[in-house]
């Protein structure tokens, strides 16, 4: 059989569960609102740019044979959504993406299906091509975190849009932040000093902070170096592993490294081929052993249909927040899956 019949095959033992689906372009955000809800937004240049709020299939709730996404909410952007971010309790977005250094602050309408314009938020940055990162502080008042450099982020009052906080200057070689809420703070702390220091792979890394204490930061790198931290010693790596990866990312804007929110010691990395890799880190240790992740959702490969040369790249993905092996994925062939992957170490 041909390597993707195999897959095929092979996939009735893999997933527990598995839905693909074709979006209008590809997407590199992949955004919660709520358990069953997603939003997604295009990112190409020189166009108008869908975001769309949809409804997971309503098979994944358990109640109905569903199988297709329900478009909720949509909306158009004039300009290129490389971040998205929901305000938690609030029917708000804020976006980032070139050109220009501006964040886009939109509503899901209550009385009709549609995404509003309400307001542009001036960031006050010249970077040339950098673009604002975003993240989202839930409070009282909601506080917006964005900045396009270390040097330069800022705490915005999203209702007043004063800034209530911003970052000590860094010097002129700060990489640009790569982070999730979570791990803000990390990717503030440690600048391009640190990254120097710990001979990492060009490029800034990519951070995400889990729960609790221990070796609860994973960094990734470029070229596949995986690295678990300490948030209560930042400057040693607790251990430091080399993934499976065949060649460095082509596209390090869009890698990824994620916690899985239900369950213990898994993470996922993607942005280096048309997969994603699912971990267990229990056994690390030490530093510069090779690892073998403990599931690769290979689809994005064997399902592209686009004619693509080279296969897709997987543009992001995120767990779902509370299916413990519930993942999302989206790649570059604007293929987005919902797959449900069986634990090859359960007991059957």
């Amino acid at each position: 059989m041909e390597p993707a019949e195999d897959w095929l095959v092979e996939s009735l033992r893999l997933y527990q569960d598995f839905h693909a689906f074709d979006l209008s372009g590809a997407t590199r955000v992949l955004e919660w609102i709520g358990d069953k809800g997603i939003l997604v937004a295009g990112y190409e240049s020189l166009k108008k740019n869908e975001i769309l709020h949809l409804i997971l299939p309503l098979r994944l709730s358990g109640l109905f044979p569903e199988r297709d996404f329900k478009v909720q909410h949509g909306g158009f952007s004039d300009r290129s959504v490389f971040d998205l971010k929901h305000v938690p309790d609030t029917r708000l977005l804020v976006t980032s993406g070139p050109p220009g250094c501006n964040l886009q602050v939109w509503q899901l309408a209550e009385d009709s299906d549609v995404i509003r314009a309400v307001s542009t938020m001036d960031v006050q940055e010249s970077d040339g091509p950098l673009w604002p990162r975003v993240a989202v502080f839930p409070s009282v008042a909601p506080g917006i975190l964005h900045g396009a450099r270390l040097s330069s982020l800022k705490v915005v009052d999203l209702d007043s849009q004063k800034t209530t906080y911003t970052s000590a200057p860094l010097p002129p070689s700060s990489t640009q932040p790569h982070w999730n809420p979570n791990s803000a703070l990390c990717a503030r702390c440690w600048g391009s000093e640190m990254n120097e220091r710990q001979g990492l792979a060009s490029g800034a890394p990519v951070l995400a902070g889990g729960r609790g204490p221990g070796p609860s930061i994973a960094r990734l790198g470029s070229d596949g170096q995986l690295c678990l931290l300490d948030p209560r010693d930042l400057c040693q790596p607790v251990s430091s592993v080399q993934c499976p990866v065949s060649t460095p990312s082509p596209e390090p804007e869009l890698l990824r490294v994620t916690w899985a929110p239900g369950l213990d010691n898994c993470l996922a990395i993607s942005g280096f081929d048309g997969t994603v890799q699912v971990y267990d880190v229990t056994s690390w240790a030490g530093v510069g052993c090779q690892v073998e992740p403990l599931f690769t959702h290979r689809g994005h490969i064997f399902l592209d249909d686009s004619g693509m040369d080279p296969a897709p790249l997987v543009t992001t993905h995120t767990w779902h927040p509370y299916k413990p092996r519930t993942v999302l994925s989206a790649a570059s062939d604007a293929s987005l899956h919902v797959w449900d992957w069986v634990d090859p170490c359960a007991s059957h």
